[in-house]
């Protein structure tokens, strides 16, 4: 029998025909990333209006831009470098960053994204916070870790009015639109940033337990501190807002960089952490030993007075972590509109449709409650906008923030080996997906703080009926999460052990009732369904049902 013949081999790929590019994704660059997410344009308009829409556009648009990826790649791939003494011997602590991170904070800065609303908001002009918080969100897609400093500036504001004089003399510097950086005495600046020293290593959470003391000088309010602080991000900055032990108990205190006379104040950047992400951004250890501070507030009233600037920083947490989602998101959905795999598009494949409406269903609800909270602080005057600042702040914290890495992870997996490599971004927004459940009080933190609230001031649980009750009537599911979520307030002997399970159901039933009332039907009915029900497991790509494709093509940017 004669041998068949073999199959004719196909033509090797000329090494030209190997090194043309198909069918892979553009990259995701040229567009406003503002009006491109129409979940945060639509809160905009919800909670402040087409002016303010229009006006944070411009850094929408910047953020967008190839330039703007770039440097926000270059601030993560070279990180800060701290030099403790000059070539002659003199100790400096200076600390330096790469251009890309001035070119983000100057931009940061410039379009008001730092302490201005506080300003605007004294001067009359409405939606400050809105507007302040929309352009955090859009300008945190460029690059996550440059926030932290202008977050803490943001937060001092209201912490500093515990002091008019201390108020009078450092707010104008800090809403300043002009980016300053160096180390120079504040009345020779034009802008200036604020840091926050809480922890220590002995306490993390615990600040009553702080060992620095401060001990009073022959000046009034005048002291120096001696002791340490463990995390202390940003030290180039211009002042710190920091808690230490006084006769009277734990107070707070600003400390400047540098001293009225020009020199720097007696301040040992000890050594700089090495962080799983945040990476751009330097946090370091400090040492003080007679360093001087100036008491804010009253002695003894220390975790009151800076807990202001802990509530607006916890805000922050909410709308970076909100960042981030929309950011990974983006990236999975323009992926998966432009890979093809088995046939067709990624994108018409029904399990990958069931995944980015996962997704993007989750980003919507931590968008529409980051927002939310940011009217509240617009508001703030009003009972109920301040009650429910009080109680969602945590709430938000503690599951927005928690739902993040799980949020980013499975959008890097959409991109599948691409997304496991630098340059698709998705492996600094997986290294930064953690951060903001931990900075500012981890998971339990938060959770105990809820049931503080909840158990110190009656009315924020008020304030929570009435906002999730506007909805009541709409969903039946979510009407039976709002009932099964109060039962479980009546059950007063578990509920220290079951603080997540209750802060979790809190912070769902907002999302809830917000997208209920205001997002797409088809985004709403999703959510009740699958985080409102009693069979959601956590796992994104589980809906059962729903209009997927339309919801997909609503998180999808439009280039």
């Amino acid at each position: 029998m004669a041998p068949s013949n073999p199959p004719a081999q196909a033509a090797a790929p000329t090494r030209r025909q190997v090194r043309v590019t198909t069918n892979q994704a553009p990259p995701l660059v040229g567009h406003d990333v503002v009006t491109a997410d129409r979940a945060l344009s639509e809160a905009v308009l919800r909670h402040g209006s087409a002016e303010v829409l229009d006006d944070i556009s411009a850094i929408g648009r910047m953020a967008g831009t190839a330039e703007a990826r770039e440097h926000g790649q270059l601030a993560n791939a070279h990180h800060p470098e701290l030099t403790a003494y000059d070539r002659y011997g003199n100790r400096i602590d200076e600390v330096a960053f790469h251009p890309s991170w001035h070119w983000l904070m100057e931009r940061a800065v410039g379009h008001g994204l730092a302490a201005t609303p506080w300003e605007q908001q004294d001067a009359g002009t409405p939606h400050a916070h809105v507007r302040r918080a929309a352009g955090f969100m859009a300008w945190s897609h460029t690059e996550p870790g440059h926030g932290c400093p202008i977050s803490m500036t943001y937060a001092a504001v209201p912490a500093l009015r515990a002091d008019d004089a201390i108020a009078k003399e450092w707010t104008p510097l800090l809403a300043s639109t002009t980016y300053d950086p160096g180390l120079r005495p504040v009345a020779e600046k034009r802008g200036a940033l604020v840091g926050m020293g809480m922890t220590e290593k002995q306490g993390g959470s615990d600040v009553r337990a702080n060992l620095t003391v401060a001990r009073p000088t022959s000046v009034e309010g005048e002291y120096t501190l001696h002791g340490h602080k463990w995390f202390t991000s940003a030290p180039m900055n211009d002042m710190f807002l920091v808690l230490a032990q006084t006769a009277g108990g734990v107070t707070c205190f600003v400390l400047p960089r540098v001293l009225p006379d020009g020199t720097r104040n007696a301040l040992d950047v000890v050594r700089l952490k090495d962080k799983l992400g945040n990476r751009s951004n330097a946090s370091s250890e400090l040492e003080f030993d007679g360093t001087l501070a100036f008491r804010l507030g009253d002695e003894g009233r220390g975790v009151r007075t800076i807990i202001e600037m802990v509530a607006a920083t916890r805000l922050d947490c909410v709308l970076g972590s909100a960042s981030l989602m929309r950011r990974a998101v983006s990236e999975a959905s323009w992926h998966v509109a432009h890979r093809s795999a088995f046939g067709s598009l990624l994108a018409d494949k029904p399990l990958m449709q069931n995944v980015v409406a996962d997704l993007a269903v989750e980003s919507e609800a931590a968008t529409a409650l980051a927002m939310r909270l940011a009217a509240a602080v617009d508001g703030v005057d009003q009972a109920h906008e301040a009650a429910l600042r009080r109680i969602a702040l945590p709430l938000a914290k503690f599951w927005v923030c928690k739902r993040t890495p799980m949020h980013v992870a499975e959008a890097l997996e959409c991109l599948g080996g691409n997304g496991y490599v630098e340059e698709s971004v998705m492996p600094l927004l997986y290294r930064e997906a953690p951060l903001n459940s931990v900075w500012e009080g981890s998971g339990n933190v938060n959770a105990l703080d809820v049931l503080r609230a909840l158990g110190r001031e009656p009315e924020v649980l008020d304030a929570w009926i009435t906002e999730v009750g506007l909805a009541r009537g709409n969903d039946a599911r979510l009407d039976k999460a709002i009932d099964d979520t109060l039962a479980l307030l009546g059950d007063t002997a578990s509920l220290e052990v079951s603080a997540r399970r209750l802060a979790s159901r809190m912070a769902l039933c907002l999302q809830g009732s917000l997208l209920v009332r205001f997002a797409p039907p088809e985004v709403a009915d999703i959510f009740c369904a699958s985080r409102l029900g009693t069979s959601y497991d956590g796992v994104f790509g589980t809906l059962d049902g729903g209009d997927l494709r339309a919801v997909v093509e609503r998180t999808t940017p439009v280039v």
